[in-house]
């Protein structure tokens, strides 16, 4: 295998776990900064308040995203990965 070759699917796998992870690290992100906004408001200082609703919020994520995650997976495995170890 060339190194141009190794280094390009290196990039683009790189670049599909980015697309891959962006819906759900975004939501974390959301929901943590209106959590804290919230809680400095408030001045309710409680653990369960931050990870309860983040966690809540990152499955519910997950669940409706599964569909997207799955297809671009399969898709970089059957036109990228599959092809370089059947072919060479």
């Amino acid at each position: 295998m060339d190194e141009l070759i190794f280094f390009d699917t290196l990039r683009q796998g790189l670049w599909i776990a980015v697309k891959v992870s962006t819906p759900i690290l975004m939501v974390a992100l959301v929901t943590g900064l209106v959590i804290g906004l919230f809680q400095a408001l408030t001045s309710v200082q409680e653990m369960t308040l931050t990870f309860v609703p983040k966690v809540a919020a990152i499955l519910a994520v997950f669940w409706v995203s599964m569909s997207f995650m799955t297809e671009t997976l399969v898709g970089f495995f059957t036109d990228q990965l599959i092809p370089l170890i059947a072919g060479g």
